[in-house]
């Protein structure tokens, strides 16, 4: 699954960054690495960008760099964690 296949409130752990060179680099210096997660905040009226929420701060990305980010869902549910 992408990231771009996520529905708005949605969480998901990013398992791979793909992309080439410069693209590449770029997600990543924008905290966008393997084993984070991630969840989707709004979407744009006509559906591009998306607006992620991840490491405390919101992140807008189009879909198109989204589709280059594989997710997997999250496993970890709000009922599952202790105080």
């Amino acid at each position: 699954m992408t990231l771009n296949e996520l529905k708005t409130g949605q969480s998901a752990v990013i398992t791979s960054v793909g992309g080439d060179g410069a693209l590449r680099c770029r997600l990543l210096d924008m905290g966008l690495i393997p084993k984070t997660k991630v969840m989707i905040r709004k979407v744009a009226p006509m559906g591009d960008p998306i607006e992620l929420f991840l490491r405390g701060y919101e992140l807008t990305i189009r879909l198109e760099d989204a589709e280059k980010i594989a997710v997997a869902p999250d496993t970890v549910t709000e009922e599952a964690v202790t105080v």
